[in-house]
C-alpha cells in the first residue's frame, strides 16, 4: 500500500467513526444507509474504470456490477457498468444504477421504468451513481419501487466511465437510458421487456429521444408510455431565453464543449474568445456542489459569452436542430409535467412543444402544477406520472390535450 492510499485508508476510517457516533442519534435504518453510502463514496473509486480489454457485447450488455446496501429498506440496487453506443453507433461503456423491489416478481415480469436525470454537469466525476447518495436525483424512487417497478438510471455517456461528454447530445443519451433497462433484465430483478420512459429537464430531452429511437434502436422492449417534466425540448429556446444570464452561459458550455468534441465543429464560430478560453475550466465543474467555482468562471461572460447565434451559424445551426426533440414521431401515450414558477424551462416552451406535438398527430397530455420550479416540478407530478404509468400500461391513459 502506497504512503498516499495508507492516508487515504485511514482518513475514510476516521471520518466513517465520526458519522457512526453522529448517525447513532438518528434512526437506525438511516444511519445505516448513511453510513453505507459513505463507504460505498469511499469504494467506488476502481468501479468506473473499466476493465481492459473491455470484454466484447452488444448493446446493453453487463460488464461489471456490484451491490449497493445504501439504498432503501424494501429495495435491492446494483452500481453497474454497461455497453452502449455513442451518437455514431460506436460501443462505449456506461455507467448507471438499478434499483428493484426485494419482493418476488410476478410471473410476467416486472415492468422497468428507465428514469433520465436532470443536469448534474458533463465531467465524469459529476455522475449521479456516484457518492453517498446514489439515489438522491431518481424523482419518485420510492412510489415507483412501491408501485412494483424496477427502475433503471443511466448516468448518460461521460459521467462515471470517462468518455467525451453527451451532454444534450440526444442520441447517444437516448442509448444509454434504452440499454440500461437491457442491462437491468440480466440481474435478479424480475424485470420484462415492459418499459416506461421518465426523465426530468436534461432528461426530458434524454426520455424523448429514447421514445422516438426504441423501436428501432432496442425493438425487444416493448415501451408502453414516455413521462417529462420540464424538458429541454427546444434548445434553439433554450438558448434564447437565456442569452444573458449565468444559466446560459453554465449550460451552453457543457452543450458546445460536447457538440464540438462529437460533430468536430469549433467553438470560435459561436463563442467569443473570453468564451472559448473559459469553457475548457468550466466543463470540469459539477452543477451541484461547485456553484462558487461556476460563478467565479461564467459571471464575468454573462453577455459576452457568444459572437454569434448558433441557430443562425452553420453548422452549430444544424446540431440544434438534431438534437432537438421531434424529429421522429412518438407514437406511445406522454405526459409532460410544467411548473408555472419554472424560470429555466419557461412554460412557453413547453406549451410550444406540446402544440407541435400535437400537430404532428401525438397523443401527449400536458398538465401545468401552479407554483412549481424547474427544481420542484418532477416531484409535484410524481403522483400523477405514476398514475398516468399505471392507466397507459392498462390501455387506457386519460384524455389527450390534442
Amino acid at each position: 500500500m502506497t504512503e498516499t492510499r495508507r492516508i487515504l485508508t485511514w482518513t475514510a476510517l476516521v471520518l466513517a467513526g465520526a458519522m457512526g457516533v453522529v448517525l447513532a442519534l438518528i434512526p437506525s435504518s438511516t444511519a445505516r444507509r448513511a453510513i453505507d453510502g459513505f463507504v460505498e463514496e469511499v469504494g467506488d473509486g476502481r468501479f468506473y474504470t473499466p476493465p481492459d480489454p473491455v470484454p466484447a457485447g452488444p448493446p446493453g450488455s453487463l460488464i461489471r456490477s456490484e451491490r449497493l446496501n445504501s439504498t432503501a429498506i424494501g429495495t435491492v440496487a446494483w452500481r453497474v457498468l454497461y455497453h452502449s453506443t455513442d451518437e455514431r453507433g460506436r460501443d462505449i461503456v456506461v455507467s448507471g444504477t438499478v434499483v428493484a423491489p426485494d419482493w418476488p416478481a410476478p410471473s410476467g415480469g416486472r415492468t422497468v421504468v428507465s428514469w433520465a436525470h436532470p443536469t448534474t454537469g458533463a465531467a465524469p466525476r459529476c455522475a449521479p451513481s456516484i457518492g453517498v447518495a446514489p439515489f438522491v436525483l431518481i424523482e419518485g424512487l420510492d412510489r415507483l419501487i412501491a408501485a412494483g417497478y424496477v427502475v433503471a438510471a443511466a448516468d448518460y455517456p461521460g459521467l462515471g466511465v470517462t468518455n467525451p461528454s453527451s451532454y444534450l447530445i440526444g442520441k447517444a443519451e437516448a442509448a444509454s437510458v434504452l440499454d440500461i433497462v437491457r442491462t437491468a433484465r440480466q440481474l435478479p430483478t424480475g424485470a420484462g421487456s415492459e418499459v416506461l420512459l421518465w426523465g426530468h429537464s436534461q432528461g426530458g430531452q434524454a426520455a424523448l429521444f429514447a421514445a422516438q429511437q426504441a423501436r428501432e434502436y432496442a425493438p425487444e422492449l416493448q415501451v408502453r408510455a414516455v413521462a417529462v417534466a420540464a424538458p429541454a425540448a427546444d434548445l434553439g429556446t433554450l438558448l434564447d431565453d437565456h442569452a444573458t444570464d449565468i444559466s446560459g452561459v453554465t449550460l451552453s458550455s457543457y452543450a458546445f464543449a460536447a457538440y464540438a468534441a462529437a460533430y468536430g465543429v469549433p467553438l470560435d464560430l459561436i463563442l467569443t474568445p473570453a468564451g472559448v478560453a473559459a469553457t475548457p475550466a468550466m466543463v470540469e465543474l459539477c452543477l451541484f456542489g461547485q456553484p462558487d467555482k461556476l460563478h467565479a468562471i461564467a459571471d464575468p461572460l454573462v453577455g459576452r459569452f457568444m459572437r454569434s447565434d448558433p441557430k443562425t451559424t452553420a453548422p452549430w445551426s444544424d446540431l440544434l436542430t438534431r438534437n432537438t426533440p421531434g424529429g421522429a414521431p412518438i407514437t406511445v401515450p406522454m405526459f409532460v409535467a410544467q411548473g408555472t414558477a419554472d424560470a429555466l424551462v419557461l412554460p412557453a416552451a413547453t406549451e410550444a412543444y406540446v402544440q407541435g406535438r400535437c400537430a404532428a398527430g401525438a397523443d401527449v397530455r400536458l398538465r401545468l402544477y401552479q407554483g412549481a420550479t424547474h427544481g420542484t416540478v418532477a416531484l409535484a407530478a410524481v403522483g400523477d406520472v405514476v398514475t398516468f404509468f399505471a392507466d397507459a400500461r392498462a390501455g387506457h391513459p386519460e384524455p389527450s390535450t390534442c
